[in-house]
This record gives C-alpha cells, structure tokens and sequence, in this order.
C-alpha cells in the first residue's frame, strides 16, 4: 500500500528545486588526501558518496570514508556521515550533517550548475565528541561523471583550514 524507496519500480521525478544539483544524483567513488596540524602527517583515504531524493525538495546524502595504506589498501574505516540537503527556491541550500562520532552540523550555503558551497550555521556536539566549532564544504562537478570534493575544518583549538580534498568518479 505504501511505495518503497528501494523498489526498483519507484523512480519519482525530481522535484524543480533540485534543478542545480540534478548532476549529483547518484553513486560515487574516488580517493583523497587529507591533513591537520593535530594529526601526524597527510593521509590518504577513499570515499563513497550517495545523493538520492524521493521526489521531494531536498537530497539525502550519504558519505563513507576508509584510511588507505601506501599501496592504497583499505587500512581501517575513517569518517561517516549522513543527513540532508534542503533546496530553497532562491538556490540556497540548508544542510543538516550528523556523524557517529556525536558531530551534527546545520550548514548553509548555494547551489548552482553543479557546485555546491556549504558553510556552518550551528554545530551540535554531545558530551564526548571532538571540539568543531566550524566546517566549509565545496561539491563541484568538472564534468558528468567527475565531482571534486573539498573541505575546510577548525577545530580542537585550530583556525579554519584545509583538512580534505578528494576526486570521485560517477559509479554505477
């Protein structure tokens, strides 16, 4: 009686405010590099990136993150994170971010042709999470099947500063 999501039958048509990011939709892979001044040295990592939508104004987006070794292996799980993308009619953008490791971010930024800039609004952290006190995130696809990935931290004491960079390749 109620449509699944999963359902192979059930491919609601985007709503118009997802116009800017209709080239996000979808599943993505690829490699980054990341550093902080409170981590020893760069790492390397690979990423899973899923944009969806049920035919409502916002995307669900869906990362996962794994540290690679020197010969690119996975090491060990890194990062996780969930939330939603809210569209507004004018292009801006109200994300809700939360992570396993007691982070929830509110951001806010815009999104056009593909690129989308975010920037914190609020930071919620439970009691025993990392001191994050703000974030700023770019999506940006080169091309149809490339989306580039940066993302700037300042936390535990540290300004604002690059933290992740990553390349992803459309999957699937």
């Amino acid at each position: 009686p109620y449509p699944d999501a999963h359902h192979p039958d059930e491919h609601p048509a985007p709503h118009p405010l997802l116009a800017p990011v209709l080239g996000l939709l979808g599943h993505w892979h690829g490699q980054g590099e990341g550093e902080y001044p409170t981590l020893e040295g760069d790492f390397a990592y690979a990423q899973d990136v899923t944009f969806s939508h049920d035919g409502r104004p916002f995307l669900h987006y869906e990362a996962r993150a794994w540290l690679l070794d020197a010969d690119g292996a996975p090491l060990r799980p890194a990062a996780r994170e969930s939330g939603w993308w809210r569209l507004q009619p004018d292009g801006r953008v109200e994300a809700l971010v939360t992570q396993p490791t007691g982070i929830a971010e509110i951001l806010v930024g815009h999104a056009t042709d593909g690129t989308v800039e975010l920037a914190t609004h609020e930071v919620a952290l439970t009691h025993t999470a990392k001191k994050v006190t703000a974030t700023r995130r770019r999506y940006a696809l080169t091309d149809a099947t490339t989306l580039t990935f940066d993302h700037d931290l300042e936390a535990v004491g540290e300004p604002l500063q690059h933290h992740l960079s990553a390349r992803l390749r459309r999957t699937g």
